[in-house]
């Protein structure tokens, strides 16, 4: 059976002291509740080591927010997936669409960095989704599709270990968010996409979080889609309450 999963994303926020409290906010909240979902918080490269040092890994998981397709060598400045694995990381997030889009990260690119996250015990959440010419024009189905598929090198076995998440990149940071309808749309689009190269079997065990501006308000009526297994989070999992709120959506 697939999880239902609630993946925090911090992005460049947080100083590191800030990070660490605010994982300790997290650890606070989650302690004696009945969570009916996996929590996995995703903090910056500088952040893992402390935030893994603090974080309880029976209430919350601990990922990265990229890794390197590089496996090692002289490539200054870059974080390969073995030292995110050496951090306590069991996550790391690929492809997100501000890695496609500001620093230009392709299809043959990100394929190259799930091998290596994979191949260093990692699990990769990895991310699709269409702007807003390409949901106005219609093309939306076919971008997701061509972005699903770059994956498609993968054996079965591989490819089981893999979340999606969908981001509506017109909806991050816009306060604009899909309908409930157009998330179950396109998340069930996406799940004929792999049960037609993988099978049925591996479509129906693979988790589809929704990442479009999900907040406490909006999750539950997400998450009641029978596609919609979670939401990868940005903005609401910078405040441990709202980041909870999302989590009990669930309940």
């Amino acid at each position: 059976m697939r999880k239902n999963i609630v993946a925090g994303n911090w992005k460049m926020n947080t100083t590191l002291d800030e990070g660490v409290e605010l994982a300790n906010e997290i650890n606070t909240l989650l302690k004696g509740k009945n969570v009916n979902c996996e929590v996995i918080t995703c903090v910056p490269f500088t952040h893992l080591t402390s935030v893994n040092a603090v974080l309880e890994n029976d209430l919350v998981k601990l990922g990265a927010e990229n890794c390197s397709e590089h496996e090692k060598g002289a490539y200054t400045g870059e974080v390969s997936a073995s030292m995110v694995k050496s951090t306590g990381a069991e996550y790391v997030i690929l492809g997100h669409s501000e890695r496609r889009q500001y620093f230009g990260e392709n299809n043959e690119q990100l394929l190259a960095k799930t091998k290596l996250a994979l191949a260093n015990d990692l699990k990769p959440i990895f991310c699709v989704g269409e702007v807003l010419e390409e949901r106005e024009n219609g093309s939306y189905n076919d971008v997701v599709k061509g972005q699903v598929e770059a994956l498609f090198e993968l054996s079965p076995e591989d490819f089981g270990k893999i979340v999606i998440a969908y981001e509506p990149v017109w909806a991050i940071g816009t306060g604009k968010t899909a309908t409930a309808e157009q998330a179950q749309d396109m998340h069930a689009h996406i799940r004929k996409v792999i049960e037609d190269k993988y099978g049925k079997e591996v479509a129906e065990n693979t988790s589809i979080l929704y990442g479009g501006s999900c907040k406490p308000s909006n999750a539950k009526e997400l998450f009641a889609k029978p596609d919609v297994d979670g939401g990868l989070i940005g903005g609401a999992a910078l405040q441990a309450d709202s980041f909870l709120g999302i989590i009990e959506a669930f309940n």
